[in-house]
């Protein structure tokens, strides 16, 4: 399956650029059609704190966040003219995980950004990406909240441990791989048995990808002194990777919230874009 309808979330922050440059750059080199979405968000204030602001603040603070909506728009339409792909506007008052997961049912992948906890609160919410890759049902492609990406996808890396949402995210991760110039597949510390690794760890899923025309390198490591994230952002550095590969809340998110997790601790410490799926 090829990338034909990809959406991104897009505001007026320093981060929102950046993600809209990846999403405009993977969409032309997918010859995809490319959804901006943006979500006009208010300030979350009480009921009798809000019923004490003055009207004219309020109306001030909603035409400060028109304002910054329609020069996004501009912004959006102007680089997507300039990079010759086929594009979309769409602006949405509402909740930003509730409406960016309405959207982007109906996409190939949603481009969401990194939560940034120094971050504009008009622009990201506490729960995104976390819920939203929960609550898609589509692959979520998370650009870091530093640093910019202009090209995502052409040296790929795959978290493999052999489990159903490993599984789920290399077939969603097919039009990513297809175009890469270098897939590596990395297993940490592989286990054997019935749901375990084969007898080479990752060599089974890379035959998988070689009947694909996608040829995979196999990799497996053995670290149990270093956590599973720590060592794939490690190997993904190493590598010169630009996109990783995985399945994402493999237990119960609030598991991962208490316990901690390979999800959460990428969703916090990613040092490139990483499509999660679940």
């Amino acid at each position: 399956m090829a990338l034909k309808d990809i959406l991104v979330h897009v505001d007026g922050s320093a981060q929102g650029k950046a993600r809209l440059e990846a999403a405009i750059n993977l969409a032309a080199v997918h010859e995809a059609h490319l959804t901006g979405l943006y979500v006009l968000t208010h300030p979350r204030v009480p009921g009798f704190v809000r019923a004490q602001i003055p009207a004219e603040v309020m109306e001030a603070q909603g035409k400060a966040v028109a304002a910054v909506a329609e020069s996004t728009e501009a912004a959006f339409h102007d680089a997507a003219s300039r990079a010759g792909i086929s594009a979309e506007w769409r602006a949405v008052e509402g909740e930003p995980v509730e409406v960016v997961a309405l959207h982007a049912r109906y996409s190939d992948v949603a481009v969401v950004g990194q939560r940034d906890p120094e971050g504009d609160e008009y622009a990201s919410a506490d729960d995104v990406p976390d819920r939203l890759i929960l609550s898609i049902g589509r692959p979520a492609l998370v650009v870091p909240c530093v640093g910019r990406y202009p090209a995502v996808g052409q040296r790929v890396m795959v978290a493999w441990d052999a489990g159903r949402l490993a599984t789920r995210a290399v077939n969603d991760a097919l039009p990513f791989m297809e175009k890469a110039k270098q897939v590596v597949v990395l297993a940490v510390n592989p286990v054997g048995g019935p749901e375990g690794h084969g007898e080479i760890p990752s060599a089974d899923i890379c035959h998988h990808l070689a009947r694909h025309g996608i040829k995979a390198e196999a990799q497996h490591i053995h670290a149990d002194d270093v956590e599973v994230g720590d060592m794939l952002l490690s190997r993904a550095a190493d590598e010169g990777i630009d996109l990783l590969v995985m399945g994402a809340y493999g237990h119960a998110r609030w598991r991962e919230l208490v316990l901690g997790g390979v999800t959460r601790h990428l969703l916090a410490h990613m040092t490139m874009p990483v499509l999660m799926c679940h």
